[in-house]
């Protein structure tokens, strides 16, 4: 097969991740994909996955091919995911394609889905397709780390959002944290709420805030599922989390009137008890695994969030530092005492970004991610 000059294939790619962004809060627990037809320099059609059981983004940017009455036979396909290769909720896309008859078919990332995992690039090549991968990799992942984890690990990636003084303090020692950072950070967090697939907080702060734990700041099509972790099932039946869609409350006591009386409010109880009379969080984030769960983005007070690194469930922090000294107060993470530097937690800088007169910085753990970029490059070629 003769070599084809690749230098426009990462400017497609990253204008095909960018619309993908435009699908951020819609496809899940599908993942956010698009798709770019070009031939000879120009864009011929694109699309981008749809709502879960609607058309994925190669079926969507073929109709709208068809639709501007453009022949697309010899077209090179940017996709940000590999095509899908097997009957799920709709055909496979890789048969889709294949029927537009591409010249080549550049793709960011493998599909870690055990029933697609290369089937749909090998299907492409042996139709005699020339196939590109790796292009753009690692920013196609950062659309679906979620959906990665899910599909390789089991479970959901998990980010905590922490709002907080220069000094690290959550709130005063009294309790009082509103508002420590500005309205610009506090809207620019409802757009990771939105992205999420659930948002978690635990009983205490649902019993001192009464928080809506919703998206408000700015429209969306779907609301992320409410979760609580109550130990002692403490949430009161009038909570204003309890006004809307579901909730999942994760609880060691099993107490079957007070569930009884949650379910009327569209509230569900899991028991899930763990060591030391808490609920065990792996446990937790597997169960939510099961339901599909991609994403998981963590508002809580001290005690959660600690114990949520104490178990080695956080991926990422995202951490808005506000300006402010408080001295004596709360902490980010209430954890046992370490003796020694070499059992610390170690995240890396992700990106530090001005957000009003706060700082938006996002740390990740490096290894968690790197798990997750084998998975999706066994297949690079």
């Amino acid at each position: 097969m003769s070599l084809i000059p690749y230098s426009n294939d990462e400017r497609w790619m990253s204008q095909a991740i960018d619309l993908a962004k435009s699908v951020l809060h819609l496809t899940s627990p599908n993942p956010r994909v698009a798709c770019l037809i070009v031939r000879g320099g120009q864009l011929l059609a694109g699309g981008v996955t749809q709502a879960v059981g609607g058309p994925h983004a190669e079926v969507m940017a073929l109709r709208q091919a068809r639709q501007r009455g453009l022949d697309v036979t010899g077209a090179t396909y940017y996709v940000t995911l590999e095509p899908c290769s097997h009957h799920g909720r709709t055909p496979p896309c890789v048969d889709a394609l294949l029927a537009a008859k591409p010249a080549r078919v550049v793709v960011a990332m493998q599909d870690p889905n055990p029933l697609v995992g290369g089937n749909g690039l090998a299907k492409l090549r042996a139709a005699g397709v020339e196939v590109l991968t790796g292009i753009c990799l690692e920013r196609a992942l950062a659309l679906n780390p979620g959906f990665v984890a899910r599909m390789t690990r089991k479970t959901p990636w998990v980010w905590t959002k922490v709002a907080a003084s220069l000094d690290g303090q959550i709130a005063l020692q009294g309790g009082q944290s509103k508002w420590i950072t500005g309205e610009q950070a506090r809207a620019d967090g409802h757009h990771w709420r939105a992205r999420s697939c659930v948002v978690m907080t635990g009983s205490g702060t649902v019993v001192a805030d009464d928080p809506h734990l919703n998206v408000r700041e700015f429209a969306t099509q779907r609301q992320p599922i409410r979760a609580v972790v109550d130990t002692h099932l403490r949430i009161p039946a009038t909570a204003r989390l309890l006004d809307g869609g579901p909730v999942w409350i994760f609880t060691c006591n099993e107490d079957r009137d007070k569930a009884a009386a949650l379910a009327e409010r569209n509230a569900r109880v899991i028991v899930m008890p763990g060591a030391g009379g808490h609920v065990d969080l792996q446990a937790v984030l597997q169960w939510m695994g099961g339901q599909q769960i991609n994403e998981v983005h963590v508002e809580a007070g001290s005690r959660l969030t600690g114990a949520l690194l104490q178990a080695q469930c956080v991926d990422e922090i995202l951490l808005y530092s506000a300006p402010v000294v408080l001295g004596p107060g709360i902490g980010m993470a209430y954890m046992d005492p370490l003796t020694s530097l070499a059992q610390a937690q170690r995240f890396d800088f992700l990106d530090v970004e001005q957000v009003g007169s706060d700082l938006r910085i996002r740390a990740r753990r490096t290894d968690r991610w790197n798990e997750l970029l084998v998975s999706v490059t066994s297949y690079v070629g």
